[in-house]
């Protein structure tokens, strides 16, 4: 059996956290005994966390990390560095506001030995036309920064090989905003067995979203200058 970290950050998500967690979890029922389901909150100002608490009791291998930035890429990286100190072989990351569907996990699952790294490709979005025009320009830029074709750079539905994951990253400070994205961009840079596969994608299920246009705006010029240097960074090395 295969060890399996499925892994989820969290906030402010305690109008979708109990479904997510009840219909993401079952996905452990037949896999190696040591495999986990782990939140990250931290930051959290609703009752997300007293569920998570709470759930922990009707679901073992429920695990959840407060010790994190509260931000979305920290935690990120928080997670995938738990997963692999921990013995995962595989580590599956989506998000914990409903907007991926567990159903579509058994195929990703099933290429496992034949790919390192399963990403979701998000063709159709239902989280509104600004973030995906956000999502087209990023893919733009890694193309001319790192001369990589990319059909979505940032889709929270990845299946990775844990020992792949941390070769890479170890390139990323733990406060990067961007995780996905770069370790999709090393992925593809470096030539890793990767391959897209089509996934759906709803529109969010409750709370608010963190994340709103002008963070996107900001996050954004700052990648540039990220891009700029890790780029830097791989043509020294």
């Amino acid at each position: 059996m295969d060890c399996l970290y499925i892994v989820m950050p969290a906030y402010n998500e305690e109008d979708t956290i109990e479904n997510v967690i009840d219909t993401w979890y079952p996905i452990l029922n037949e896999k190696d005994e040591n495999s986990r389901l782990v939140v990250a909150d931290n930051g959290s100002v609703d009752s997300t966390h007293q569920v998570l608490a709470k759930l922990q009791q009707k679901y073992p291998k429920l695990e959840i990390l407060t010790d994190t930035e509260k931000y979305h890429g920290p935690k990120l990286i928080a997670l995938y560095d738990y997963a692999i100190k921990n013995g995962a072989k595989y580590i599956f990351q989506t998000d914990s506001d409903g907007q991926t569907n567990p159903d579509e996990f058994s195929e990703f699952w099933n290429m496992r030995n034949k790919v390192d790294i399963v990403l979701g490709k998000r063709l159709s979005r239902q989280d509104g036309k600004a973030r995906k025009f956000v999502e087209n320009v990023l893919c733009m830029l890694l193309h001319i920064y790192f001369k990589i074709a990319v059909p979505d750079a940032n889709a929270p539905f990845r299946l990775m090989k844990a020992d792949i994951v941390e070769k890479y990253l170890r390139k990323l400070p733990k406060d990067y905003n961007l995780p996905n994205v770069m370790l999709t961009t090393y992925f593809l840079y470096f030539k890793e067995n990767v391959r897209f596969v089509s996934i759906s994608f709803k529109p969010r299920q409750g709370g608010v979203n963190s994340i709103n246009i002008p963070k996107i705006i900001k996050i954004g010029c700052c990648a540039l200058g990220d891009f700029y240097k890790l780029k830097k960074e791989i043509d020294i090395t």
